[in-house]
């Protein structure tokens, strides 16, 4: 539940940052870095362990540690609390303290590497694939692109276009799920279909091993379509891209 987990340095650079502060603070400091595989980590089992610091919003936490190490037959630790250092340059919508959540989020519209030279890829239009869950503004970054000049392809619309009776995957979809699935007008009912496949992973895959080739085929058309155009960028909107 982090914010932009994604943006998370992987451990082994965090750890490496921590030695390297550790050694500029007290290089004299003796010191064992831990990965946590749950909440508590050796807090609760370490007998040899005195004190834990914590701060105020974590004294919760601290008071948890020491009830655990009580019920293991340890001695409760040393709360020792410190004030948090407030971020001098903090957003109106971040949180006050130096925040790593707030450092996440500053991440956001700048490039976190260079692309990478593919020879075997076209070098117009430059495809950019937009991604992300319901509600996380991938319909206001598109919207913002194809006001630069990026041709937008929504794949949600492709995705009901697929379905339309004459579509690509039309015949084979109700084939596959029956003629239960469509409406008296010859339209398929996504919500009954829906239905079908909801909680059954192989009905599920077999969808989608129909809809998303020919989805998949209906975008390099339309990639075509913005080459056609003279167009440079190609922004594709899609919500399960990577799947």
């Amino acid at each position: 539940d982090k914010v932009l987990k994604e943006l998370i340095e992987p451990y082994e650079l965090r750890a490496a940052k921590l030695r390297e502060f550790l050694v500029d603070v007290k290089p004299s400091v003796l010191y064992d870095i831990v990965p946590l595989a749950d909440p508590y980590g050796p807090s609760v089992t370490d007998p040899e362990l005195c004190c834990i610091v914590v701060s105020e919003e974590t004294r919760r936490g601290g008071e948890a540690v020491n009830k655990k190490r009580l019920e293991n037959g340890l001695a409760a630790l040393e709360l020792f609390e410190i004030q948090l250092i407030k971020d001098p340059h903090h957003g109106q919508n971040e949180e006050e303290k130096i925040s790593s959540s707030s450092l996440r989020q500053r991440l956001l519209g700048t490039l976190l590497r260079p692309p990478q030279e593919n020879p075997t890829l076209p070098s117009r239009p430059y495809v950019i694939g937009l991604t992300g869950g319901t509600g996380s503004g991938k319909t206001s970054i598109a919207r913002h692109l194809g006001q630069l000049g990026a041709f937008l392809i929504d794949a949600d619309k492709l995705g009901h276009a697929v379905y339309l009776p004459g579509g690509p995957a039309y015949a084979r979809v109700v084939t596959t799920f029956g003629a239960e699935i469509l409406n008296e007008d010859g339209m398929i009912n996504r919500k009954v279909l829906g239905a079908k496949v909801f909680g059954n992973q192989e009905r599920l895959k077999s969808l989608t091993d129909i809809v998303w080739p020919e989805m998949a085929r209906m975008v390099r058309k339309q990639i075509g379509e913005a080459d056609a155009q003279g167009k440079a960028v190609c922004v594709l909107d899609a919500a399960v891209l990577l799947e």
